[in-house]
This record gives structure tokens, C-alpha cells and sequence, in this order.
């Protein structure tokens, strides 16, 4: 018992007392808060990984809280930091899906637009025909009708060079479950195309729209598609422990690329600076104005609880957007509360534990919104 409460002190005392910023919380945010840490670090305690979870808070315009709990590496006493890097997976998508809408305020494309005007190798899709026309909306909320992902051995897997034409490639090999504005379903593939068409309207490649126009003006220094050098040191060690066993090496082996998957779950940050994307939607937006921000929240027919990269729910009683990311070593999730303007970024460097990363955020949402 003694050893397990040393641990706890260690986890939750010296890493957190340089890293967590206390000065701008009133006395709710300052206990809802203190409480939601103090689950975490028993979390992380009970999971018994060695591995990290950190945190951002947001309140307008301001990230009012941020640290981070354990260590970024399973093997090493290197504590978690806020300078800390992880994958964000899926929450990617809701990058994909501003830039498609700064691209319609510039009016060089429009929602309703089909894909094959921009992209006509869509039409190698298996089963598709000239009835059917999937446009960019379906593409951004999961109403395509696609497969979730290509039916193609090592789509998943690939430098980031060569990301595009291996989608290209997976077309061929992707196939339908529905008709193109039918229903609600998840695809990984369609948000990859998604990616294509646009770097197609903007004659711009995907990665450099990202960085041009999300990760430049809202100072995003510590986002990539692939870590520079000199970042590999920040880089939290991922840990995939979905299938009853623990190891490291697919999410190593995913730093050399991931194939296909790139604008449906690409990024590498750090919760600091996903806070400031999330800022991008509760306050003056430098991205998108206030027509597009309601654009992304609606959801389209056949759709269901999600707009255009972005989840749109209400979780007892308060009006939720937000996008959650899993991939192999990483979870992660950022939830914004639209009447308060509160947002939680949460980053994990594994898979399965005791913390619902979606859960516990929606958790303090509610806390910090009543």
C-alpha cells in the first residue's frame, strides 16, 4: 500500500506542480477541475502502462488550464509534459472538413458540387454508375454511402509521399453499403478522397493547405503530418494494448506512414495546440466565418449526429461539437460546449484504459457549464 501511494504522490504531485497553470480559474472551474485530475491520475494508476495523459481547457479565447498526468515513456521515468506529442487520429477530419468550407467561402467550390467534377477518378469506385453522384457534403458527414475503409491489403500502411496515389489506388478497391445520401456511416476512405478533391480545387497538395492555412494562423508550432527531427524527443512513445496485449512496435512502425490515412487521421499535436483549433470555434474564428462554423454543426439528410467533421451532440442537458481519435497507440478527444465556450482537449499514448477520454470530457464540460 505504501508503494502504491508513493506512486500516486510521484504521478500526481511532482510532474503536475511545473506544469499546471491554476491563476485564471474561479473557485467552480478550480474544483471541477482539481477533481477531474485527480481521477486521471488514478487512472493511470490503475492501468499500470507507465504511459500519459494530457490535458487542455478552454474558456473563450483562453486556455485557462493545461498539463499533463504519467509518462511518455513506458519504459523510462521521462514525465509527460505539456510540450508532450501525440496523434490525434480522427479528429483530423475536422481539419479536412474547415478547409473544405474556407475553400466554399472562397466560392471555388460548393457543398452539393459532385466529386467527380473535381476528382473523376472517383468513378473507378466498385458499383458506381452516372446515377449516382456523391458530392463533398457526403463526404463530410459520413452519408457517401462508402465502405469504411478500401477492401486492399496495405492501404493502411505506406510513406507519406506516396499517401495520395495510394488512395487512388484504394478506389478501385472501395466499394458501396449505400446509396449516396442514404444514411449515417463511418468512413475513413471517403474523408482520404475528401482530402484528394480539395488539394484538386485549390491545384494545392493536401498537407500544405493543413499548414498554410490552419497550422500558420493559429500558431500551431507543435502540429505535423510527419515530426521533424528535432520533435522525435517530444513525441509521447505510443502504446497499443487493444487486443489483450501490450506493445509498441505498430505505432512506431506508423511513423514511417500510414498509407491512405492521412486527412482522415494524419496529425501529430499537443493539446496546447489543439486548443487553439478549438478556439477557432468558440470565439472570432480566425478560419471560418460565423455561416460556415453554423455550416459544420448542421446535420445533413440521411445523417446522423454529425455535421461536416464534426460531431454534433447533447449530452444531458448542454449542446456538444467535437471529434474523438483512435489509432494504433493513441487515443485522443476534444469536446467544445457551445453556450459557455468551454472546450477539453484530452490526448492519451494508449489505447484502452480506465479514463472514457469522451466521457470524462463531456464530464467536465457539464461540471464547469452548470
Amino acid at each position: 500500500m505504501k508503494i502504491k501511494y508513493l506512486t500516486l504522490l510521484l504521478v500526481v504531485i511532482f510532474p503536475l506542480f511545473n506544469q499546471l497553470c491554476f491563476g485564471q480559474l474561479n473557485p467552480k472551474e478550480k474544483t471541477a477541475i482539481d477533481d477531474f485530475g485527480k481521477q486521471l491520475a488514478t487512472d493511470l494508476i490503475k492501468d499500470n502502462l507507465h504511459g500519459s495523459i494530457s490535458v487542455a481547457v478552454v474558456k473563450g479565447s483562453s486556455v485557462i488550464w493545461s498539463g499533463a498526468f504519467g509518462y511518455a515513456r513506458m519504459k523510462e521515468n521521462v514525465a509527460a509534459d505539456t510540450n508532450t506529442i501525440y496523434r490525434i487520429g480522427s479528429i483530423t477530419k475536422t481539419f479536412t472538413a474547415a478547409l473544405l468550407m474556407q475553400l466554399v467561402q472562397e466560392g471555388r467550390v460548393k457543398l452539393d458540387d459532385p466529386i467527380e467534377k473535381y476528382l473523376p477518378e472517383i468513378k473507378n469506385l466498385i458499383g458506381y454508375d452516372s446515377t449516382i453522384k456523391i458530392t463533398f457534403r457526403q463526404l463530410a458527414s459520413h452519408t457517401s454511402g462508402l465502405s469504411r475503409e478500401p477492401n486492399m491489403k496495405g492501404a493502411d500502411a505506406g510513406p507519406l509521399n506516396e499517401w495520395e496515389q495510394k488512395t487512388l489506388t484504394s478506389i478501385n478497391k472501395t466499394s458501396f453499403i449505400d446509396i449516396p445520401g442514404a444514411r449515417f456511416s463511418y468512413s475513413n476512405i471517403g474523408f482520404a478522397i475528401l482530402g484528394v478533391a480539395l488539394s484538386r480545387v485549390a491545384s494545392v497538395p493536401y498537407i500544405q493547405m493543413v499548414q498554410d492555412r490552419i497550422f500558420n494562423p493559429l500558431h500551431m508550432a507543435d502540429s505535423f503530418f510527419a515530426l521533424p527531427e528535432n520533435k522525435l524527443s517530444h513525441l509521447a512513445e505510443g502504446i497499443s494494448n487493444d487486443e489483450h496485449s501490450v506493445n509498441t512496435s505498430k505505432p512506431l512502425q506508423e511513423l514511417k506512414g500510414r498509407g491512405y490515412k492521412v486527412p482522415n487521421g494524419g496529425i501529430y499535436s499537443t493539446p496546447n495546440d489543439l486548443a487553439r483549433f478549438a478556439i477557432a470555434f468558440t470565439s472570432n474564428s480566425k478560419l471560418l466565418n460565423s455561416e460556415s462554423l453554423k455550416q459544420m454543426q448542421i446535420i445533413p439528410p440521411g445523417g446522423e449526429r454529425y455535421g461536416l467533421g464534426l460531431g454534433v451532440y447533447n449530452y444531458e442537458g448542454i449542446d456538444l461539437i467535437g471529434h474523438d481519435g483512435s489509432v494504433p497507440g493513441y487515443t485522443s478527444t476534444m469536446f467544445i460546449e457551445k453556450t459557455s465556450g468551454y472546450a477539453v482537449i484530452l490526448m492519451r499514448n494508449y489505447n484502452s484504459g480506465s479514463t472514457d477520454l469522451t466521457g470524462a470530457a463531456q464530464q467536465l464540460l457539464k461540471a464547469l457549464s452548470k
